[in-house]
């Protein structure tokens, strides 16, 4: 495995590269890192160059300005593949990168191949009620300043539906543990703001929708308006699975995910 950096429109952007093939771009969740997909950088860099981002203030990224909207994350996806020469690489997002992927798609709509959304939102104010989005920030912005021990149990507790293996459990603290506020705050305000259910309509790519049947952050309702909300698009719950399904159901999550990208032809179009 590679891990290299690069510049892309004034970020030094870091990220975790594997394989050979058709290019697949992954994009993390919020407290968390390029470190996620480790997995699934191991297991589908066999058919695939897979290539995990670090978001800007996220792991080896440099830290982003106070205020940075969704559709500015968006832009440094699309500069990143470029600068990295990855063609049009599947996307595939993970919670908040979910929600990214989905504003990648519906701004760079020839920037990429297909979409695997998994326990994704449309954007908080697209997905839940205003009054969960409203104590998710104050929530996340007051941990933001705390020493990690205070906060991280919760998150681990909230990520899974069932027990999982402690060193699942470790690797992940040490990643959550690993978190800036400086990256932390502004992917939060700028989640809270992003309403993407008129962007979906948009979505011509071939959609994977990945959620668990015991996501008690991203239920599967909120899969299903998205499905609803995207031509064509194709959703998989799978049971028994909490938020973090590519961690505590990664042979199930890495199956589907291999089996959609096989069907996906070179040049899609509906």
């Amino acid at each position: 495995m590679e891990l290299g950096s690069t510049e892309v429109e004034g970020f030094r952007i870091g990220y975790a590269r594997a394989g050979e093939g058709p290019a697949l771009l992954l994009l993390h969740g919020g407290w968390n890192d390029s470190r996620e997909w480790r997995r699934q950088l191991e297991d589908l860099s066999d058919e695939f160059t897979v290539v995990a981002w670090d978001a800007p203030g996220c792991g080896r990224s440099s830290d982003p300005p106070e205020v940075f909207s969704l559709a500015d994350y968006a832009d440094i996806v699309a500069g990143l593949i470029r600068t990295l020469d990855l063609g049009r690489p599947h996307l595939l997002g993970l919670s908040f990168g979910g929600g990214l992927a989905i504003e990648v798609a519906h701004r760079h709509p020839t920037a990429i191949r297909s979409l695997v959304l998994a326990s994704a939102y449309a954007g908080w104010a697209g997905s839940l009620p205003q009054d969960v989005v409203e104590e998710r920030v104050a929530t996340i912005l007051a941990e933001a300043d705390q020493p990690p021990e205070v906060w991280v149990p919760a998150h681990l507790s909230g990520a899974f539906a069932g027990p999982v293996a402690p060193a699942t459990l470790a690797e992940l603290a040490e990643i959550m543990t690993d978190a800036r506020p400086a990256g932390v705050k502004p992917m939060a305000t700028a989640f809270a703001e992003a309403d993407l259910r008129g962007a979906l309509g948009s979505i011509a790519v071939p959609t994977l929708l990945l959620y668990g049947e015991r996501d008690d952050r991203a239920p599967p309702p909120v899969g299903q308006a998205i499905n609803r909300g995207i031509p064509g698009s194709r959703l998989v719950i799978l049971p028994g699975v909490g938020h973090l399904l590519n961690l505590e159901a990664t042979e199930a999550f890495n199956r589907e995910v291999r089996r959609f990208l096989r069907t996906v032809p070179p040049n899609p179009i509906r």
